[in-house]
This record gives structure tokens, sequence and C-alpha cells, in this order.
């Protein structure tokens, strides 16, 4: 049984409970955990406060925690191949999907290793004479952390590594149906003599363990990447101290194509865009808007293409797509596909689940697309997670921003042109924090990642990443001080 790691031990749960981990391609138990309580995650909470307050950790230097960080990303790529077969065991992803997420996992810790020691604050101009006025950047304290299933350790990552950059302590709580990853991870912070109490992993649902984190008056900072309706309540539940909050909730991500576009190749990107990890990517292009010049065209040829999408093991090489994770999951998806028909979307492909008698003990949604989509369809608006593109129709520059923005959401979306001034044109009025021209999907490190509306607050990545997990001080200093006889 695979244990939790607390205050620097490993540690089973406080009632004793465990949890079976299922491979979604065939349901198979690949590890059993332990299950986690509030009581649990009470015990970190306490860990954590004391190792910020009182723990050697506030003696660490800015530049040693970056050491200590650039020893994770150096560690995570010699365990790349094993960590990967973990990932893809746990989430159903192929192994190559799996493997490209190590490495940006171990860019994203020496990113923060190399940022840790590179603000020193700075001096401003204090207009009063004789004083002089500092800004310095402080860590917040106590740092929350609830990460989602679908990328589980390449969203821890982008937690911990500005969290304790910036000198902060945390409790993080892995998805409940894919922890392994983070387990492993927390060895790696063991091996490499991380402070008592620093860095807690612990284990367990997020209605006991995350609702504590969100809760708990002894944390300062809850970060929480998931849905909307739980975002709402960690919001809720953060007012009761007003903890900072920094949450990323999704989205409903258009991919607008114009009939000057390469047609080819945006084709090959719309595919990538929706049915990449079965469409479980929180900036997934799931809204296709297309230009009406080419809109029969463009969609016949994706339908075709969709077709032939290889769906098996996330081991096999030749696997394009694998599982959803779970069957509570690919039910959801189902009755989304059912929703659509009876609002009267056209079904051109998929639509069901795979009838390969190879795949039946796995959770496999055949890739699905509909046509003479609208606006107003809940098809269209609310966040199906899986491989399900909708196809919209537009004619001017103004309809396919319009069409683009009419969501509650703002995380992402991408325009296809080869005409650069109308692609700056869309951009700027694209209501979403990542906008792509000409590609899809791509993030980088040194940028921030987060949306706009209901996608979510506060920014993931980039120095704005490491700023969320900073609070900002200002130093006042008189060096001439003489009394004032205001009262005399």
């Amino acid at each position: 049984m695979k244990k939790m790691y607390i205050n620097g031990k490993w540690v089973s749960s406080a009632t004793g409970q465990t949890r079976e981990i299922i491979n979604p391609f065939n349901q198979e138990v690949i590890a059993v955990v332990t299950e986690g309580n509030k009581d649990d995650a009470h015990r970190a909470i306490e860990a954590a406060r004391k190792a910020f307050d009182e723990g050697e950790w506030r003696s660490v230097s800015a530049t040693q925690r970056g050491y200590m960080l650039y020893q994770v990303a150096e560690k995570v790529k010699k365990c790349k191949t094993e960590l990967a077969e973990l990932e893809t065991l746990d989430t159903g992803k192929t192994l190559e999907e799996s493997k490209a997420d190590m490495d940006e996992i171990a860019a994203v810790f020496q990113y923060y290793a190399g940022l840790a020691d590179k603000d020193g604050g700075h001096v401003i101009d204090s207009p009063i004479p004789d004083t002089t006025s500092r800004i310095v950047r402080e860590p917040v304290g106590v740092c929350g952390q609830i990460t989602p299933w679908n990328y589980p350790l390449l969203q821890a990552s982008w937690k911990l590594a500005p969290a304790l950059a910036a000198g902060n302590t945390v409790v993080l709580k892995p998805s409940e149906i894919t922890p392994l990853t983070t387990i492993k991870i927390a060895e790696i912070f063991d091996e490499i003599g991380f402070p008592q109490g620093v860095i807690n992993i612990v284990l367990g649902s997020g209605q006991s363990v995350g609702a504590e984190l969100a809760n708990s008056h002894d944390v300062d900072l809850i970060s929480f990447t998931g849905g909307g309706t739980t975002g709402r309540k960690i919001m809720q539940a953060a007012s009761g101290n007003f903890k900072k909050i920094s949450l990323e909730l999704g989205g409903k991500n258009p991919n607008i194509v114009f009939d000057d576009a390469d047609f080819d190749t945006a084709i090959d990107y719309a595919m990538n865009a929706v049915f990449f990890h079965a469409g479980q990517v929180c900036s997934a292009g799931a809204r296709l808007i297309v230009h009406e010049y080419i809109h029969d065209q463009f969609v016949e040829k994706l339908v075709e293409k969709v077709k032939r999408i290889y769906m098996g093991s996330g081991f096999d090489k030749e696997t394009e797509m694998g599982p959803v994770i779970s069957k509570e999951h690919l039910d959801k998806i189902l009755q989304y596909v059912e929703i659509g028909i009876e609002e009267g979307a056209a079904l051109l492909v998929g639509g069901k689940r795979s009838l390969n008698p190879d795949l039946k003990n796995g959770f496999f949604m055949e890739p699905t697309i509909f046509a003479n989509c609208h606006t107003n369809m809940r098809i269209v608006q609310e966040e199906v997670f899986g491989p399900v593109a909708t196809v919209e129709k537009f004619k001017t520059e103004e309809e396919a921003v319009k069409i683009a923005n009419s969501s509650v959401y703002g995380l992402a979306g991408a325009v296809w042109t080869q005409d650069m001034n109308r692609a700056e044109r869309i951009v700027k009025e694209l209501r979403m924090g990542t906008t792509w021209i000409n590609d899809y999907h791509p993030y980088i490190p040194q940028a921030p990642w987060g949306g706009y509306k209901q996608s979510g607050i506060g920014r993931e990545l980039g120095v704005t990443g490491l700023e969320e997990y900073t609070e900002v001080k200002h130093i006042f200093q008189n060096i001439n001080p003489k009394p004032l006889r205001w009262f005399d």
C-alpha cells in the first residue's frame, strides 16, 4: 500500500481506509493507496504551519531554494521513463504524451529554480526628505493546493515549483483517482532533503481533504484546478479568513478557421486541438468555428480523418487516443451526446462508446463531431471535457469574434489565417487568457496561464505565477528622525 507524506514521514490515514487505483484502459487495479480525511489534512496543515512559522525553512536562502528545485528537475529527468509509465497507467494517455509531460515538468522546476533568487525587491524614490522606500516580496505562508486528474504531475509542478521558490510551505491534495506520480515526486523531495513540514501530500477526496484546505484558517492561500462548481465552493470557504485564491476552472475554447488558412495544416491542428488526450484538456479546442466558404469541405475532411483515429493502450505505439478517465466521466460525455442530438445538432461521426471488442474493458469514447451547431446549444456552451467537437459557421470577422466570445469561459482560443493583420485584429478582440495564431495548445513555463471570466482567477506559470505566491511589503525608513512637536 502506498502512503501519504506528512511532516517528512510516510504515514497511513487516521482511519486506516484505502482506495484502489484503476487503470482506465482495462479497469485493472494498479495500486492501493491510503485514503486520507479531514483529520489527516489538519495534521498536514499543522506541520506546514509550524515549518513556515518556526522551522529551518525560514533560514534557507532563495539561492539554496533554487538549487533544491534544480535538483528536483534533474531527478525528474532521470526518472522520466518510470514517471511516464506511472502517468500512463493512471490516466490512460499515451506513453508519448506522458513522456512529453515529464519533459515539461522538469522545465517548470528548472524555470522556477532560476527565478528563486532573482527578485531582491526594488527601491522607489520617496518624495519625503531624509527617507528611503523599498518594495519587497515575501512568501504568503501555508499554501493549500488541489490538482486535477487529467495532468496529475504537470499541474502539481505548476503549483509546487513557484510556491517553494517563493519560500512557502505546501499541503497538496492530488486527485484521488490519479495520485501515483504525485506520490513519486514526494519521494524525490524527500531524497533531496527538503525540511520536515515544507511539503505535505495528503491523499483523499475533495469533500474531506480539499474542503479542510479551503476552510482552514491556518492556510493562507488556496490554489485549485478543476470545475467551476467546486471552484465556487472553494471561494466561499476561503472567505472565512480571506485567504488568497488562485482558480483555474476550465474553458470552452474556440478554434477559428478562415477561408485563407492552410487547409491541411488547419485540419491537422483542429484534430489535435480536440482529440489530444481524448479531449480531457482544459484548453481543448472543442468549438470549431469555420468560415462558410470552406465549411462543408473542412467538415467532410475532418470526419474522414476522425474515422481513422486509432484507439488503444497508451503503451501501444500505434495508439493515437486512449480512454477517458472513468466510467462516470464516460457516462457524462454520452449524456452530452444525447443532449446535442435533442438540441438539433447533426451527429456526423462517433457519439458512442467504442464497440471494439479489444477495448471492451476500458472507458473508450469514440471521437465525435457535431455540425449545424449554434451558440445557444448546451453542447456548445458547456464543458464536455471529452473527445467531442462542435462545428459552427461564420461569414465575417465580426461574427467570428462574436461567436468565439459568446461563452462564460475565457481560457484560450486560436485563429487560423494567412492574413497577419486580420490575425492581430482577432486576437485583440478575443476575451481569453491565451491566444494562438496558426497553432494550438503550446504553452511555455515563461508565460502566464489562466483565463478571463469564469475560467478562473489568477495566473500560473511565468513571473506572474511566482508573484501569486507572494505578498508585497513596503519598507519605509526615516534616516534622520526628529521630534514632530505636533502636540507641544
